[in-house]
């Protein structure tokens, strides 16, 4: 079964792709555009190297017009005590002029996705307690709030910790 923001990204005609490095300039950019948090090229070919299916892009009618990149890390469960594999999504971007149809979230949904094929089993970010949007997004496609990280960003803003966890097979 697919998500409603799969289903909305289906009808708004664009893409959804892994990442080349033929892409690096457009991502860089949008990053550069969209985010107060600006990344070297090398930290995102790093995180391309690092788990390439969980490095995706958006396309529409041959331009790239968002991204999200992830990496898989172990460490103790979100939801217990035990260790796990779990996948982080690092950054996720969308121009602005191609927000609000869906791409955001068939980025997220993809990307869950590619990082279970890595064996991830549960996922987390970090996102502004003030993007309202991306909260809600993130939300719709089944993570909560776990906890409040003070000053989490370089301008001194808090970050919500999200969680999510893969669904259970029937």
């Amino acid at each position: 079964m697919q998500s409603k923001e799969v289903e909305k990204a289906m009808d708004s005609e664009f893409q959804i792709r892994q990442f080349t490095e033929d892409d690096l300039d457009s991502v860089v950019e949008i990053n550069r555009e969209c985010l107060p948090e600006n990344y070297p090229e090398r930290f995102f070919l790093g995180l391309y190297k690092h788990a390439p299916k969980a490095f995706l892009i958006a396309s529409r009618e041959g331009e790239v017009v968002g991204y999200i990149m992830c990496r898989i890390e172990r460490g103790i469960s979100n939801f217990g005590i035990r260790p796990t594999k779990k996948g982080h999504i690092v950054s996720v971007a969308v121009l602005p002029d191609h927000r609000r149809i869906g791409i955001g979230g068939a980025l997220v949904d993809s990307a869950m996705k590619s990082m279970t094929s890595y064996g991830a089993d549960e996922y987390f970010l970090e996102v502004r307690k003030t993007n309202d949007a991306a909260v809600s997004v993130y939300q719709n496609l089944g993570f909560s709030i776990k906890k409040t990280l003070n000053g989490y960003y370089r301008d001194g803003e808090d970050a919500y910790l999200m969680v999510n966890k893969k669904e259970e097979e029937e």
